[in-house]
C-alpha cells in the first residue's frame, strides 16, 4: 500500500513543533525548580504567577552573594510564573560565568502568592600551584610568562583549553609542531577546594619543512621563487645553476679598475637574486608567515611585469621521514609592459621633470614596487613624495591609476594632489629621562616656523641614534599634521640607554697578558660636578664625554690617560672641544734603586678642535689638533734601538682628518658610509737648519722628530636582504720624510696582524692594526729581526657579512663572516697594493653598553709568514671593547 505525503507545509509545521517540544523538555529538564519535599505544590501544566518574597544564595565562600543574585537576573518583589522562563535564564546565567560545577535553585517557602527561592551553586576548585613536565628550566619560565596563571584562578574548561593552546602556538613557532600537552588536576590537600594543576608537555621532536615544490613557473626559476620566500624556507644554498664564477670574475675585474662601488652592486644583486639566507633561519612552519611568503612571491613576480600573477593553489602535507612538504601552484599570466605614462595635477613640477624622477620609460617592463617606490619611498635614491615632502608639501597624494590596460600594455595616469605647504608648528620631545632638553633639542633637523621636509625628520632620527644614548630602535617620530590651518605638530619618542662603559681589555702579547681598565662616561656633565644630588652614581645628561683609562701587565708597563671633550663648545654650534693626556712607562721591570734599570717615559697632550661642515653637504666634518710628545729613554737600547738608548726626543705635530660620515647608526649600521682622510705633520725642522744630518748620531738627529703621516679609512655599509648587511673597509697608511739623510723616523710607524691589541700601543708611537688569520703584528717588515722596525707603509681590505641575533640596545649581538687582505712595506720601491696576506673566518660581536663591544673571530691565514712559523693559519682572536677589523 503506498503512503500519502503530507504537503509541504504541513511537513515544515510538524518539524518546527517537535524541535519546540524538544527544547521545551530539555529547558524543564535543566531549570527544575525543587521545594522541599512539597511537589504537589506546582501543576507543570498550568504554571502559576509568584511574587519572590526573598532570594538567598548557598554554597559559595569566596564570592559575593549579592553580585550573584544580580547577575540571576532574580530580584525580591518580581512576579514570575513556575514553572517558567525566568527560571530556566537565571541558572543559564549563572552556569555561564564558567565559575560552578553545579547550579540549581529551590523555594523553600511558599506563602499564598509569595514565593522564597534558594540558589544553591557549587563552586569550581581554584588554582593553587602549577608546574611543568617535561620542559627544561628557561622553557618553563617563558612558557609560564605567557599563560600568566596565578594563584587563586577558577579552573575552569576555558582556562586549561587556553593554557593548552598557548603552550602548543608557543612550540609550534619552534618548530615544534607535534606538542602534546596533557594537564592534570591533583587536589590540594592543604587547601579546602583547591587543585594544583601539572602540565606535562612533550615536544617530541621538530617538524622541518623537507621539500617546497613549486608548480607552474616558467619565468622564474624554483631557487628564485623560493629566495623571495623570506621565512618558509627548507636550506640556505646558492643557486646551483648560478655559480660564485661569473661573479667573483666580475667583481676581481671592477676591483682591479678601482671601482669599488661596482663591487658592492655586483655582490648585492648576486646575493639578492641567488641567496637564500637559511644559515639564520630554521626550516620551521609557520601558517602566518608562510601566508606572507607567498604574497613575497606575487610582489617578486610584479616586479617582473607579471601583474596578474597568483597562487592558485597551495598544500601542506607529511612526508615519510615525518618532515612538512609544501607544494606551491603558480598562475605566472601575461607579463605586461608601460605603454604611456601621463601626470595630472601637477603644478610645481613639469611632467618631464617627475618623469625623469619616476625612472620608468615607455616600453619599461611593468614594475609594481619599482612604481610604487619611485612614487612614494624610495631609501635609496629620490623619489616623486620626497620631492614635494621635503619642499613643505605634507599633503601631497600621487595616486597611479591604470586608465587602460590593452593586451599587454598598460596606460598609466598619475593623478596629483600637491595640497598646501604645511609648516612646523610645534616639535617636543617624549621619553628623555636623563638627557637635558637642550641636548636633544640641538640635535634637531626639524625647528617650529621651518617647512615641513620628510628629509630633516629621516635626518634627525640619524642624529638622535649618532648620540648612543637612545635605543636607535626604537626612535620615532609622530607627525601630526593640522589640515585646517596648515601646519604640523612633530613628536620625537626615544628611550633612554645605557651610554657610559667600563672598558676591560684582556690580551696576549709578548709573552704576557696585558689588562686594561677604563671608564667612558658619555653623556657627563661637567657643570654639575660640584652638585652633591647630581651624583646618582655621576652628573650625566649634558651630552659631554669623560675618559680615564688605565693598562699594564705588571712592574714593567704601566700607562694611564685621560680626555674630555665638550661636543658643543659655547651650546650654539656643533664645534667640539677636545683635551687629553696620557703617560706611559716601560721599563725592564727592575727597581729604581738599580743601577741597570731601563726605562722608556712618554708624555703626550693633545688639544683639538671639531666642526661639522655644511659643504660639500653637512655629513662632512673637519677635526684639527695640535699634539705634544715628549720621550724619555733612559738606557733602553736593547729594547728598542735609538740612538744610544738614552735621552730626550720630542715629537710636536699638526693632525687635520677631513671626514664624511653618514651611517645609519653606531652600534649595527645598514647603510651608510664612513670615509676618513687625514694628515699629521711635524715642523720640517731640517729645512730650517744649517747641520749635516747625514753625520749627525740619532741622539741629535730625532732630537726633535720631523714626519708627515696620511692615512685613509673608508667603511661603506648595504643591506643586500633584510638585516644582511655587507660592509666594504679599505685602510691605507703611509710615513714620510722631508730629509732624506734623516730618513724616515723610528717614531709613529705602522704594525700589522693579529687583534690589535698590545702592550705596547702607545711604545714610540706606533700603530697597531688589526688582521685576523696571523699572529700580532706578524706582518711588518722584518719583524722579528728588528721588531721595533715597523713599516711606513700599508694597506689593509675587508669585506664582511654581518647579520644580527639580537638588535636589543642591552644586548646587540651580530654575527659575521670575513675575507680579509692586507700588508705593510718598508718604501715605496717595495709598495704594491695587491701583494697581500689573505686570510678568512668568521666571528661574533656583542656590545653591551657597560663593557663595549666583546669581539670573537677565528680567522685562516692563507699565506706564511717568511722567517716566522706558525704567523698564520688558524687562528683565534679575543677583545674586549678592541676593534677586529
Amino acid at each position: 500500500m503506498r503512503r500519502k505525503e503530507l504537503p509541504l507545509k504541513a511537513r515544515n509545521l510538524l518539524f518546527y513543533l517537535l524541535v519546540t517540544i524538544s527544547l521545551l523538555n530539555s529547558v524543564l529538564l535543566q531549570a527544575q525548580i525543587q521545594i522541599g519535599s512539597d511537589l504537589s505544590a506546582f501543576d507543570y501544566s498550568k504554571p502559576k504567577e509568584y511574587e519572590i518574597g526573598g532570594i538567598t544564595v548557598d554554597g559559595v565562600k569566596y564570592l559575593d552573594q549579592n553580585v550573584l543574585i544580580m547577575l540571576s537576573g532574580l530580584s525580591v518583589g518580581q512576579k514570575i510564573k513556575i514553572p517558567g522562563d525566568p527560571i530556566t535564564d537565571a541558572i543559564r546565567k549563572l552556569w555561564d560565568q564558567g565559575l560552578f560545577e553545579d547550579v540549581a535553585i529551590y523555594a523553600t517557602e511558599i506563602a499564598g502568592n509569595l514565593i522564597f527561592l534558594e540558589i544553591q551553586l557549587k563552586e569550581r576548585p581554584r588554582v593553587s600551584r602549577f608546574s611543568f613536565e617535561g620542559l627544561r628550566k628557561g622553557e618553563a619560565d617563558d612558557i609560564r610568562t605567557k599563560i600568566n596563571l596565578t594563584r587563586g584562578d577558577v579552573a575552569t574548561d576555558h582556562l586549561f583549553v587556553r593554557t593548552r593552546d598557548i603552550i602548543k602556538d608557543h612550540f609550534a613557532e619552534k618548530g615544534y609542531l607535534d606538542t602534546k600537552v596533557v594537564i592534570e588536576q591533583v587536589p590540594d590537600t592543604t587547601r579546602e577546594n583547591y587543585i594544583n594543576m601539572l602540565i606535562k608537555v612533550d615536544k617530541n621532536n621538530k617538524v622541518k619543512i623537507g621539500e617546497i615544490i613549486v608548480e607552474g613557473n616558467k619565468d622564474l626559476s624554483d631557487d628564485q621563487v623560493l629566495a623571495a620566500m623570506k621565512e618558509t624556507k627548507v636550506r640556505g644554498v646558492l643557486n646551483p645553476l648560478n655559480p660564485l664564477g661569473p661573479l667573483v670574475v666580475n667583481t676581481v675585474w671592477e676591483a682591479v679598475n678601482l671601482r669599488p662601488l661596482n663591487v658592492v652592486r655586483q655582490v648585492e644583486t648576486y646575493f639578492k637574486e641567488n641567496f637564500r639566507p637559511r644559515i639564520f633561519k630554521s626550516s620551521k612552519f609557520i601558517p602566518a608567515n608562510f601566508k606572507d611568503d607567498k604574497q613575497a612571491i606575487i610582489q617578486k613576480y610584479n616586479a617582473k611585469g607579471y601583474r596578474d600573477a597568483s597562487i592558485i593553489g597551495d598544500s601542506v602535507y607529511r612526508k615519510a621521514d615525518n618532515s612538512l612538504g609544501l607544494k606551491i601552484k603558480i598562475n605566472e599570466g601575461e607579463r605586461y609592459y608601460f605603454r604611456s605614462i601621463k601626470w595630472v595635477g601637477n603644478t610645481k613640477y613639469d611632467s618631464e621633470f617627475l618623469g625623469s624622477i619616476l625612472g620608468i620609460q615607455s616600453g619599461d617592463v611593468y614594475n609594481k614596487e619599482l612604481l610604487t617606490t619611485n612614487l612614494t619611498y624610495n631609501p635609496n635614491g629620490l623619489d616623486v613624495s620626497s620631492l614635494y615632502m621635503d619642499d613643505g608639501y605634507l599633503f601631497f597624494m600621487a595616486d597611479p591609476i591604470e586608465v587602460l590596460v590593452e593586451n599587454d600594455s598598460i596606460d598609466l595616469e598619475i593623478r596629483i594632489r600637491e595640497g598646501k605647504q604645511a609648516r612646523i608648528s610645534n616639535v617636543s620631545i617624549k621619553g628623555n629621562t636623563k638627557t637635558n632638553d637642550h641636548v636633544v633639542i640641538r640635535e634637531l633637523r626639524t625647528t617650529p616656523g621651518q617647512l615641513f621636509s620628510r628629509a630633516d625628520i629621516i635626518r634627525t632620527t640619524r642624529e638622535l641614534a649618532q648620540l648612543r644614548y637612545f635605543n636607535p630602535e626604537t626612535i620615532a617620530p609622530d607627525v601630526q599634521p593640522n589640515p585646517a590651518d596648515g601646519t604640523v605638530d612633530i613628536s620625537y619618542t626615544v628611550e633612554e640607554a645605557s651610554a657610559d662603559q667600563i672598558e676591560l681589555s684582556g690580551g696576549w702579547g709578548y709573552g704576557r697578558i696585558i689588562g686594561t681598565l677604563g671608564l667612558s662616561f658619555n653623556n657627563f656633565s661637567l657643570r654639575n660636578i660640584f652638585k652633591k644630588d647630581a651624583w646618582r652614581p655621576i652628573p650625566s645628561g649634558d651630552g659631554q664625554k669623560l675618559s680615564l683609562r688605565l693598562q699594564t701587565y705588571g712592574t714593567g708597563y704601566l700607562s694611564y690617560s685621560a680626555s674630555f671633550t665638550e661636543p658643543w663648545l659655547g651650546g650654539r654650534k656643533p664645534t667640539s672641544l677636545t683635551v687629553s693626556y696620557y703617560h706611559s712607562l716601560y721599563s725592564n721591570g727592575l727597581p729604581k734603586s738599580d743601577t741597570n734599570r731601563a726605562t722608556f717615559k712618554i708624555d703626550g697632550f693633545t688639544l683639538g678642535i671639531g666642526m661639522r661642515l655644511r659643504w660639500p653637504d653637512d655629513f662632512f666634518t673637519l677635526y684639527q689638533a695640535a699634539n705634544l710628545m715628549r720621550y724619555d729613554l733612559n738606557k733602553y737600547a736593547q729594547i728598542f734601538s735609538v740612538g744610544t738608548g738614552t735621552g730626550f726626543f720630542n715629537v710636536f705635530s699638526y693632525n687635520i682628518v677631513f671626514g664624511r660620515n653618514s651611517i645609519s647608526q653606531p652600534i649595527f649600521p645598514r647603510s651608510g658610509s664612513d670615509i676618513n682622510l687625514s694628515l699629521e705633520l711635524t715642523p720640517p725642522y731640517s729645512v730650517f737648519s744649517s747641520k749635516d744630518y747625514a753625520v749627525l748620531d740619532e741622539n741629535e738627529k730625532f732630537k726633535w722628530v720631523e714626519f708627515h703621516k696620511w692615512k685613509l679609512n673608508t667603511s661603506l655599509y648595504v643591506e643586500t636582504l633584510p638585516k644582511l648587511v655587507l660592509a666594504t673597509r679599505l685602510k691605507f697608511g703611509f710615513l714620510g720624510y722631508y730629509n732624506k739623510d734623516i730618513g724616515v723616523t723610528p717614531f709613529q710607524r705602522f704594525y700589522l696582524g693579529g687583534d690589535g691589541l698590545s702592550g705596547y700601543n702607545n711604545l714610540d708611537g706606533r700603530e697597531i692594526i688589526g688582521m685576523r688569520g696571523y699572529g700580532n703584528e706578524t706582518i711588518t717588515p722584518y719583524y722579528y729581526k728588528d721588531r721595533n722596525i715597523g713599516g711606513n707603509i700599508y694597506s689593509k681590505y675587508t669585506l664582511e657579512l654581518r647579520y644580527p641575533l639580537s638588535l636589543n640596545p642591552s644586548a646587540t649581538i651580530y654575527a659575521l663572516t670575513f675575507v680579509e687582505a692586507g700588508n705593510s712595506w718598508l718604501g715605496f720601491d717595495n709598495f704594491n697594493p695587491f701583494d697581500v696576506k689573505r686570510s678568512a673566518g668568521a666571528g661574533i660581536r656583542v656590545f653591551l653598553p657597560m663593557f663595549g663591544i666583546l669581539g670573537l673571530d677565528w680567522g685562516y691565514g692563507f699565506d706564511e709568514i717568511p722567517g716566522i712559523p706558525n704567523a698564520n693559519g688558524s687562528q683565534f682572536h679575543f677583545s674586549i671593547n678592541q676593534s677586529l677589523d
